[in-house]
């Protein structure tokens, strides 16, 4: 993966040199137009499908949540490339690829400045999931060897530090009944020093996730039994046993 930049006008592209260059990066934001986006999914609709030269890309739209999505949708106060949002997902993401980890493989960033503002797009390689965890137990349950083996995904981005800001079961992407995991959505990620505080607070976050699915969607196949598969998996992946209840 070789890290590259390309400015052309207002905008300004980080992009994985080995596989697109700087002429083809800038035509894949300009054609992602309606005509060209497969399908369209995720939170507050800024995830596009985009078939570009024959290979299908997600494109992300970066969008505030919260209060200040009231305020302004798309915004963002500049403070320089390196501490932009694209360019701090696009950079984790190629260390956490690069680790052999389960993410998207990033391809380009695309920041769109004006003054003291800025809005942004990411970029990935589509991944061969099947939908997210959510989506997946809408339809039917997982095995308790699927519960597990997410336990030890989990504990494998924990081990080498990585602070998922919104770990949640529409950001959990599976293939094959969970026979393979990814994690999706790295915007705000931290890598930090290993610590039970904050590695507990993302494992709560993910069963909070799954219980509002539950208390939104009864048919939905989450139960506590799978919760404990998962979470015994992780503890012991972990070596660092909590009481499950707690989590």
């Amino acid at each position: 993966m070789r890290e590259a930049v390309h400015r052309e006008g207002r905008n300004t592209y980080l992009y994985d040199a080995d596989l697109i260059d700087s002429r083809q990066v800038f035509t894949l934001f300009v054609e992602a137009s309606p005509a060209n986006v497969q399908q369209t999914a995720g939170g507050r609709g800024q995830i596009h499908v985009v078939c570009h030269a024959g290979q299908d890309y997600v494109l992300r739209h970066y969008r505030r949540g919260g209060l200040f999505a009231r305020i302004t949708a798309d915004r963002y106060v500049w403070t320089g490339l390196r501490f932009s949002r694209p360019w701090r997902e696009w950079r984790l993401l190629a260390q956490l690829h690069a680790h052999g980890l389960p993410v998207p493989r990033p391809l380009a960033a695309k920041l769109t400045r004006r003054a003291a503002i800025y809005r942004a797009d990411l970029a990935t390689l589509r991944l061969p999931a099947e939908g997210s965890l959510a989506e997946h137990l809408l339809r039917a349950p997982l095995s308790e060897t699927a519960w597990r083996k997410l336990g030890e995904v989990i504990w494998m981005f924990h081990a080498l530090g990585v602070c998922h800001a919104d770990l949640n079961a529409h950001n959990v992407l599976l293939a094959d009944a969970g026979a393979q995991f990814w994690l999706i959505d790295f915007d705000k990620a931290t890598l930090r020093a290993p610590a039970q505080s904050w590695q507990s607070e993302n494992v709560q976050r993910l069963k909070r996730s799954l219980d509002k699915l539950q208390g939104a969607n009864p048919r939905a196949h989450f139960e506590q039994h799978g919760w404990h598969c998962l979470f015994g998996a992780y503890s012991k992946a972990s070596n660092t046993p909590v009481s499950a209840h707690s989590c």
